[in-house]
């Protein structure tokens, strides 16, 4: 069993930048098709996370942990978007009693 942990190989960085892409390209689309607002936000985290996989890949390639400092920021701010992210849909609901992004044309009146 010695003889496994010592010849295993780690992923290369291609995979994981090619991973986070498609994760980041999922969460592009979703953002740019979807009109629910929860969708949105979830595509939103998908972009977010793409990029923290890529900080932590690259922070682990290098050896140097500036990287996985700028991931803990990230999911600070990812925290903060979904508490007013969703109190503001809470909000959008009781107004107009949906979350559709194309009814908030009748808020500007």
């Amino acid at each position: 069993m010695d003889s496994f942990f010592k010849t295993a190989q780690t992923v290369p960085l291609n995979h994981y930048i090619l991973l986070s892409a498609i994760i980041f390209s999922i969460g592009v689309i979703g953002v740019l098709i979807r009109r629910n607002a929860i969708v949105i936000f979830m595509s939103i985290e998908l972009m977010l996370n793409s990029v923290n996989l890529l900080l932590t890949a690259f922070s682990v390639y290098r050896g140097d942990a500036t990287g996985q400092v700028f991931v803990f920021f990230i999911m600070a701010l990812a925290a903060a978007e979904v508490a007013v992210g969703l109190a503001i849909i809470v909000m959008i609901y009781r107004n107009t009693n949906s979350i559709d992004i194309n009814v908030l044309n009748r808020l500007k009146w």
